[in-house]
């Protein structure tokens, strides 16, 4: 079995190993480790291996660190890697998790379109891709019109105060993944989505899963001169502030597939976003700062670059990581979104489910 692991930030960990049925049940047997990391002392590889021999198959990511920690000598430097991205990889191996490399990537970048038809396209696209009838996409999005985004579970009254929204002409709609609410005006705004096999994050938990997806635009950022790093569980950060939040949403099918999508200020009106949404202290409580101002800061200021030319980079970055053709979506995924922003992501029903 073969599990490959990129540290979000940091290098690749490999593990090579087998598994046999001993009396206390399946056992790691043969465990070869490797990767582009570094690592002093040098035979430390060696007690890393012998860590990993013969632990039981079903031990966690954290379990399997804990094995290596309690095998590793007196100052050990691991560096790129840590001993749980080393479990990880195992546990990658053990669930034949896939790698990137593994999809012809497609890519999706159309017109302008209403927020109901966004949120309608994400379902679609995901439910092709966990059905097998689409390859693995990016999709980046483009804004018909100003809206707020609510995740699945939040309480609308609680989220938006319903007269500035009329008042800025914002369209509320609520996505099927969790989160928290998006502000979203066009040109201000620069949101992704990738729909991906469920086989890409076997292996990895929850919270891993969403900066391992989210790694290619911390080196795209950091190509635009933007030191950034994912904050858990869900937020993309520079020392300046919070830069993009992502979201998830798995979907059962014939395959299993991922929705992660992420929202990114490119830039933002502060003023009108707390004049929308009804942003509490408990909320900024955590987040090291008294303003909500401040929580966000902007990629037109950090990287003085034009929106579609953070696009166009951000674009660039993954085909050069992983490969990406032109795609559209289909006339028939087209039209199942479009009934679908019709009668699910425009109605009151949806929109309100938790008022």
């Amino acid at each position: 079995m073969h599990g490959e692991y990129k540290v979000p930030g940091g290098k690749l960990v490999v593990v090579d190993l087998g598994v046999e049925s001993a009396a206390q049940g399946e056992v790691l047997r043969g465990v070869r480790v490797a990767g582009d990391f570094f690592l002093e002392p040098d035979e430390a590889l060696l007690d890393i291996n012998r860590a990993l021999e013969g632990a039981p198959a079903d031990l966690t990511a954290p379990q399997l660190a804990a094995r290596i920690d309690a095998a590793l000598p007196e100052g050990t430097v691991m560096f790129g890697f840590t001993s749980e991205a080393v479990g990880i990889a195992v546990r990658r191996a053990l669930a034949n998790a896939t790698d990137w490399h593994h999809y012809d990537w497609q890519l999706i970048h159309d017109g302008p379109q209403s927020p109901a038809l966004h949120m309608a396209l994400d379902e679609v696209l995901t439910a092709e891709v966990a059905a097998g009838r689409r390859p693995p996409t990016l999709r980046v999005w483009e804004w018909a019109s100003p809206a707020v985004v609510i995740g699945s579970f939040q309480s609308l009254r609680n989220e938006v105060d319903p007269e500035g929204a009329e008042r800025h002409g914002m369209t509320v709609v609520r996505r099927i993944s969790g989160g928290g609410a998006m502000f979203v005006e066009p040109g201000n705004t620069i949101t992704y989505s990738l729909c991906v096999p469920d086989a890409l994050v076997q292996g990895l938990s929850f919270a891993d899963s969403y900066a391992y997806l989210d790694d290619w635009v911390l080196g795209a950022l950091e190509g635009m001169g933007v030191k950034a790093w994912y904050q858990p569980l869900n937020d993309i950060a520079t020392d300046s502030g919070k830069i993009a939040g992502a979201a998830q949403k798995r979907l059962v099918g014939a395959e299993g597939a991922v929705l992660h999508h992420v929202t990114m200020a490119y830039d933002i009106d502060a003023d009108k976003m707390l004049d929308v949404l009804r942003i509490g202290k408990e909320k900024l409580s955590d987040k090291g700062t008294k303003s909500a101002k401040k929580r966000v800061d902007p990629l037109r200021r950090q990287t003085g670059l034009p929106r579609a030319d953070v696009i166009e980079k951000m674009i660039d970055t993954f085909r050069g990581r992983y490969g990406l053709t032109e795609g559209a979506v289909t006339p028939e995924e087209m039209a199942r979104a479009e009934e679908l922003a019709a009668v699910k992501f425009s109605s009151e029903e949806w929109t309100a489910r938790v008022p």
